[in-house]
């Protein structure tokens, strides 16, 4: 497989609620690697939360029993036109073609794709988003719903990183995973 124009971004938000516009995305990172696990660089923000926006109740439970994150994806905040002019700069100065890669994709990249299309007006990613569960499924055989990290072979998940729920943390281990997943298909 030559994959030598392809750029993987690993990306992970963190918001306060299931979806853009009505609520808000708190942190984005993202880290460009090739599948060798060569990182080329990273990205990473914490965004002012959107005016009007609510903050769902799970959400926030969610955030009330995880402080470290939560303070960690409040800190030196952004206003959220910056930060996605910035990260559009960032993925069009890539080396090559950029795709996005997420775990779960329809989550992370709802958030990013709205974002950047708010702020920004465009979107400088491949046509579509890769998904890790989805790619999972392909590589062991098992339906979607017992393909995602839990389920994922031991040997997938890099014992060098931790899922802390700050996003530059989830998002680098993403990108090892991703690049064990196609290792183990190769």
């Amino acid at each position: 497989m030559n994959d030598t124009n392809e750029i993987y971004v690993a990306t992970d938000i963190e918001s306060d609620g299931p979806c853009p516009g009505h609520y808000s995305m708190l942190s984005l990172a993202s880290v460009a690697f090739r599948l060798d696990k060569t990182i080329l660089s990273n990205f990473e923000r914490n965004l002012d939360t959107l005016p009007s926006a609510k903050q769902h109740p799970d959400h926030m439970k969610f955030w009330n029993d995880h402080p470290e994150a939560w303070a960690a994806c409040r800190k030196d905040t952004a206003p959220p036109s910056d930060a996605m002019l910035d990260y559009a700069k960032w993925v069009k100065s890539l080396p090559g073609t950029p795709v996005f890669v997420a775990h779960p994709v329809s989550f992370d990249h709802l958030f990013i794709r709205w974002y950047l299309y708010e702020f920004v007006g465009e979107d400088p990613f491949f046509l579509a988003g890769l998904d890790m569960a989805s790619y999972a499924m392909a590589v062991m055989g098992s339906p979607y719903t017992k393909s995602h990290k839990p389920h994922m072979p031991e040997s997938w998940i890099d014992p060098d990183t931790q899922h802390t729920h700050v996003a530059l943390d989830d998002a680098m281990g993403h990108a090892m995973t991703f690049c064990n997943m196609v290792a183990a298909n190769r």
